[in-house]
């Protein structure tokens, strides 16, 4: 059992995360039932609410990885709460394949997040950046940057869930075969590109670039597929409600969430770090995949 410098072993890390989620997910759960709003609107209150939870512990530990599990342990909360308001007794095909792509994604993307995790002896470097860098308290970035803008926008972003879980009837059209496909294609795609990551991180040497695999064909395909999971759940909705076409302002969101905010950190941070960076951004790019050069 590895020992950390402040005396967070990974053991107990897990064990004071576990807690703070079902402290989370509970109270999550109370605002959703409580709010008294539409449920897409009330679902965004929970995770607002929910926040509270993991910034005290934050607070606690100082360390706002806390948060870094929240991003896909709240939306499959919400799905659950979303579909009774349905008012088929039994799951419809819709349902079920929104539920399918939706527990595909959390299971994976959480599991990914626990294989990777040293636990609370380490903090992302992107909070760790932020809170040096930024004129505010550090209470106050870890609070509104590191836990509430993402918990906002993932909330827009699961505004779909409504009317894909709880309306429209129960015909299972060719748009749904869409979403379906798109959805698990998504999580697919993250999956092979985080092992690729993953297997590259073991044996590279300092300065290395990752450009095999997918990443020679974007340089953040797993990015890629985490939107284009968001999409799948708008498309869901569209062809359960098509008048709810507006929640497609979540995925919106949760594109420019990438484009404007991690991506360009993450390339900053790249090409401060690793000199072949420069050229490998220049032949490859963003997100949409392209024939390697």
């Amino acid at each position: 059992m590895t020992e950390h410098a402040d005396g967070w072993t990974r053991k107990a890390s897990f064990a004071y995360v576990f807690g703070v989620y079902v402290a989370a997910v509970a109270l999550a759960w109370l605002v959703f039932e409580l709010a008294p709003w539409e449920p897409h609107w009330a679902v965004v209150a929970g995770f607002v609410a929910s926040v509270a939870v993991t910034f005290a512990a934050g607070l606690h530990t100082g360390n706002g990885s806390v948060f870094d599990a929240w991003w896909s342990v709240l939306p499959p909360i919400a799905a659950l709460w979303l579909t009774g308001f349905s008012e088929y007794a039994e799951l419809t095909a819709r349902q079920l394949a929104v539920h399918v792509v939706v527990w595909f994604w959390a299971v994976r993307l959480t599991a990914n997040w626990a294989r990777g995790w040293s636990g609370l002896g380490h903090e992302d470097w992107r909070y760790v950046d932020m809170v040096e860098t930024w004129p505010a308290p550090a209470w106050f970035v870890r609070l509104v940057p590191v836990m509430l803008v993402p918990a906002i926008f993932v909330g827009a972003g699961c505004l779909p869930l409504y009317p894909a879980l709880a309306l429209g009837d129960a015909g299972f059209g060719a748009l749904d075969v869409v979403a379906l496909a798109v959805g698990l294609a998504a999580t697919s795609l993250e999956l092979v590109a985080d092992e690729q990551m993953r297997v590259f991180s073991a044996r590279k040497a300092p300065g290395d670039v990752m450009q095999e695999g997918l990443w020679a064909w974007s340089r953040h395909p797993n990015y890629l597929g985490e939107i284009l999971f968001w999409v799948s759940l708008w498309l869901f909705a569209l062809a359960a409600a098509p008048a709810w076409w507006w929640t497609g302002v979540g995925a919106l969101g949760i594109v420019a969430l990438f484009l404007f905010a991690s991506i360009p950190m993450l390339d900053e941070r790249s090409r401060a770090r690793r000199p072949a960076f420069a050229d490998y951004a220049a032949r490859t790019p963003v997100l949409i995949p392209r024939r390697p050069r």
